[in-house]
């Protein structure tokens, strides 16, 4: 597997940054999240004048042979079809993307179609789904190290595109049930208590995603390590996600983090370099019903709680004005002694 150099940001600055915040006008504390966020962006960026530049959203997409097992309300061809309304501009995250001047990206990661990649795709494709993880591995050790590869490279051009905000989202109709396996692998919270409606099953369609999730641990005869749990359980396009934010890292780039998907595909990294955690800002809690389970397993709060479960990334764009403002706030607001006002805290 790819290495990357991933440290925690350099804590020399921290003082200085809490003192320029504490000395802005207002109340010490007085702007709340907004403060930790700034505290938090000043360090990754180890500057008191952080900046956020040319944001972007890369969706990865990709197919899961699980869904051979009827754990997903959707059929696979979703997966491609949706591709195409992104390319359109009529999905959710498109509103969004041009509500807060995010550049879109679609990766092709393993979607079990041949999909138009001259009218903007990005191909790296490597291979058509995963495997159906009941019966086998969902992919190679070296299907594996290809994802972790191809993420990387693509946060490294976005990074080279002058982008130092980034965000992640997601394509693929059964990535639910991997997020749900991930989830119960790492954190060691009952499987039952990670298993949810993903994109709309009733009462008795989760009972029947969950026994043919639980039958799939039951199958497994791997070594538990994390690089086993994301070869054998995980989503082309969720491992190369992994690859990506670990990416991000390493190049000290604002990771925002989206929803149930997301958050698992952070935990998974976290596994690997614990230190990616400090990277990522957590944009919401949604709805589907592991997703606070796992945000309190990695102790982070999220900024927003809206109910949402459309992945692509939508939640942590929506999230984007917050993290604006704590920048905007570190930057524009005047301090006591310029403005002439006496300290009141």
């Amino acid at each position: 597997m790819k290495t990357f150099n991933i440290t925690s940001p350099d804590k020399a600055i921290r003082e200085a940054l809490i003192d320029k915040i504490n000395n802005l006008t207002k109340p010490k504390g007085s702007l709340g999240r907004l403060e930790e966020l700034a505290l938090q962006i000043g360090l990754i960026q180890q500057t008191l004048n952080p900046m956020l530049k040319n944001p972007q959203n890369i969706i990865f997409a990709a197919d899961h042979g699980i869904v051979d097992e009827g754990v997903s309300l959707s059929p696979k061809e979703i997966t491609w079809q949706q591709i195409s309304n992104f390319l359109h501009g009529g999905a959710g995250i498109n509103f969004l993307c041009r509500q807060h001047g995010f550049e879109l990206k679609i990766v092709d990661a393993g979607v079990d179609y041949d999909l138009p990649y001259e009218k903007g795709i990005i191909d790296m494709k490597v291979r058509k789904s995963t495997r159906n993880y009941l019966h086998e591995a969902a992919m190679t050790k070296e299907e594996m190290d290809l994802c972790i590869e191809r993420g990387a490279e693509i946060v490294h051009r976005s990074h080279e595109e002058g982008c130092n905000l980034i965000s992640f989202g997601e394509m693929g109709i059964g990535n639910t049930s991997s997020s749900s396996i991930w989830m119960t692998c790492f954190t060691n919270i009952p499987l039952e208590q990670c298993v949810g409606a993903g994109s709309g099953l009733d009462n008795e369609g989760i009972r029947h995603k969950y026994n043919v999730l639980k039958q799939a641990l039951d199958n497994y005869q791997g070594d538990h390590s994390t690089e086993d749990i994301l070869c054998y359980f995980g989503g082309l396009e969720m491992v190369m996600a992994v690859g990506a934010m670990l990416q991000a890292a390493e190049l000290h780039m604002v990771i925002l983090i989206d929803g149930f998907i997301m958050t698992n595909c952070i935990l998974a990294a976290s596994k690997l370099y614990p230190e990616v955690l400090e990277y990522a800002i957590f944009g919401h809690c949604g709805d589907e019903s592991g997703h606070k389970s796992v945000l309190d397993a990695l102790g982070v709060k999220p900024l927003l709680n809206l109910d949402l479960r459309l992945g692509e990334g939508s939640g942590a764009i929506c999230a984007y004005p917050i993290v604006d403002s704590a920048v905007r706030m570190i930057n524009e607001m005047d301090n006591f002694a310029h403005a002439s006002i006496t300290k009141y805290f």
